[in-house]
């Protein structure tokens, strides 16, 4: 492939990214239809009953989830993945609602009970719950949620109950100040599943403690009361259809479907099915994969115009100025600027979404900040940048590194640090640094300094780092060694970031991991001998991309790699005409999903740098 038709592909990638903004000039992308969705929206609509159409919205949930079996007779969490215990756990207590209006349930039921006796050794409530655990480990966050809902389908025989776990939800008539003391058994943001889960197995089965009895029935209405509290406008719980739809099935497991907590989970619900009759995983993660394209299209040099029927605009973007300012004035209107009704997050972070359930994260606070920092630089994009730096800041444990939503928390893998977010606000801090008033670049960078050493230690003797928001399914326990390793590495390729000689021998030994870890067709999985995917391929060369960019004497030893993965890129998307995403969202606890616009976004990355590196 010749580097007209390498260059050919990067400029058809980037007219398609650009011509998937909405009329706004902004992205909104397309998650995938989730079977574990689909389920968990069928059940609340069935369990609920509240009106005739939702039993047929349920039904759609229903036949789709027949339509749509793996060919072994269990289910992944999208079309494309493969089968797992959970999901397919959730489609069977689903398919136990299937009316006559759903012929092809029971042959779904029947493939489905074969996967599961295989998988779990049987259909016996000890198999099932031994095997959910065993995949969730001492995260409750999903296995209770999956075990509450096989007992409310009656799939854990006459004394289900005694096989789900109770969640303290007394806890959450605590002061939310207290959370990060209290060592709770799910994540932060599952406050609402904490609350809705654990009363209807208090209801249904309660404890023998009668003093504890009591406490839960003395604080049961408070607690309710918090629930509706914290729900968002639109009815969804961080605009989720499983955390949605777990706490609307609860209520109506305890004879409250009536309520006005449910009453909104199910408009939500309502609102959300797809044409199809499935629904997705979110609503969307409109701020995330704007903040990817902007960001994206921020790394492809200044070229002829010619060649593309385009025209860039500096600073290196392929935006107007017209296209800059609105997309600042979006991104800084998405900011919350009021501390987050239950993780307690503060002021001043990005969400995933602009929808009002989304909650203020690393990732998203960071990309929010490398993109304003490539659009503009007026007084109110100043003012935000700050607020986020702060935010950032704020957000860093003790060990240096950057947990998702909450300082501090700790004990499960979705409150403790973790390297690929830990890389990601270093590169937002890194990009303003020179920018910021004295004392808070001062902060910044004794916060650097911190995080790099996190990042020492994180660090396995492999030089992988083993990320929390992206896993691939084909790898050993799920892990995504290739993004964990090139986010990081693409972090540490930035000049500027560090003169510690010790950070170039990590940078040298992710490099060398990842070089190890091509394909011989030249591409990336998740891992050592994984097969190749558009969206780990473009990771990795974007990240050695940047290496070669950075340091002319390491561009000889990677050019080869680099130069190989771009023309891998250009075969697989057709020279940019094609991009078929893969699933690989590690999402909740063990939630697979994938976007649409993933291989395009990171696609057009890759060999942006790519182009950059040769440019002159």
């Amino acid at each position: 492939m010749t580097e007209a038709a390498l260059e050919q592909t990067r400029h058809r990638l980037v007219a398609r990214l650009l011509a998937a903004r909405t009329a706004g000039g902004h992205w909104v992308g397309e998650l995938s239809s989730s079977a574990l969705s689909t389920a968990t929206a069928s059940i609340a609509l069935a369990s609920a009953r509240q009106s005739s159409h939702d039993i047929v919205l349920a039904e759609r949930g229903l036949t789709w989830l027949a339509e749509h079996q793996n060919a072994d007779g269990g289910w992944g969490d999208t079309t494309l993945s493969v089968s797992n215990i959970g999901t397919t756990a959730l489609c069977w207590a689903a398919l136990a609602f299937a009316t006559p209006r759903v012929p092809k349930a029971p042959a779904a039921i029947a493939r489905c009970e074969a996967w599961l006796t295989a998988a779990a050794g049987g259909l016996q409530p000890t198999q099932l719950r031994d095997a959910i655990v065993a995949r969730y480990g001492s995260d409750r966050t999903f296995s209770a949620p999956i075990l509450t809902t096989l007992a409310l389908a009656d799939r854990l025989g006459p004394d289900g109950w005694r096989f789900v776990p109770q969640l303290p939800f007394e806890l959450a008539a605590c002061p939310p100040q207290w959370f990060q003391w209290l060592q709770l058994p799910v994540v932060s943001y599952a406050l609402p599943a904490l609350i809705a889960i654990g009363q209807v197995r208090h209801h249904r089965r309660p404890s023998r403690n009668l003093a504890l009895r009591g406490v839960r029935n003395l604080v049961a209405e408070s607690t309710r009361v918090t629930l509706r509290r914290i729900q968002p406008s639109t009815g969804g719980y961080l605009e989720a259809t499983p955390l949605t739809s777990f706490v609307v099935m609860s209520l109506a497991g305890m004879n409250q479907a009536g309520s006005d907590v449910a009453g909104e989970g199910l408009r939500f619900l309502r609102e959300s099915i797809r044409d199809d009759g499935s629904w997705p995983i979110d609503s969307n993660l409109a701020t995330w994969v704007t903040t990817l394209s902007i960001n994206a299209l921020a790394a492809a040099p200044d070229v002829d115009s010619a060649t593309a029927g385009l025209k860039p605009r500096p600073p290196h973007t392929w935006l107007t100025p017209a296209d800059c300012e609105t997309l600042a004035a979006w991104l800084i209107d998405q900011q919350h600027l009021e501390r987050h009704p239950y993780t307690q997050a503060r002021p001043g972070g990005w969400a995933w979404t602009p929808l009002p359930g989304g909650v203020p994260d690393a990732d998203d606070t960071a990309g929010a900040l490398l993109a304003l920092h490539h659009l503009n630089a007026d007084p109110r994009t100043r003012d935000a940048v700050a607020a986020g730096v702060e935010w950032l800041l704020h957000l860093q444990n003790r060990d240096g590194g950057i947990p998702t939503f909450c300082r501090g928390w700790g004990t499960l893998p979705f409150d403790r640090s973790t390297p690929d977010l830990t890389a990601h606000a270093l590169r937002g801090w890194h990009a303003w640094r020179d920018e910021l008033p004295a004392a808070m670049a001062a902060r910044v960078e004794a916060s650097t300094t911190r995080a790099l050493e996190y990042l020492r230690g994180a660090q396995r003797p492999d030089g992988a780092w083993i990320p929390l928001w992206f896993g691939n399914q084909h790898a050993p326990d799920d892990v995504n060694a290739t993004y964990g390793t090139s986010k990081v590495v693409l972090a540490l390729a930035q000049s500027g970031l560090s003169a510690d000689p010790r950070d170039d021998a990590m940078r040298a030994r992710g490099v060398a991991w990842l070089v190890a870890a091509r394909n011989s067709d030249g591409g990336w999985g998740g891992d050592i001998g994984v097969p190749s995917s558009i969206e780990e391929t473009a990771f990795a060369v974007e990240a050695l991309a940047a290496v070669a960019h950075h340091e002319s004497a390491a561009s000889a030893t990677l050019s080869p790699a680099v130069e190989r993965g771009a023309r891998w890129l250009a075969t697989m998307t057709e020279q940019g005409a094609v991009t078929p995403p893969s699933p690989l969202g590690l999402y909740f606890a063990k939630l697979w999903y994938y976007e649409t616009l993933y291989p395009l976004i990171f696609a057009t990355a890759a060999l942006s740098r790519v182009q950059r590196r040769a440019a002159p």
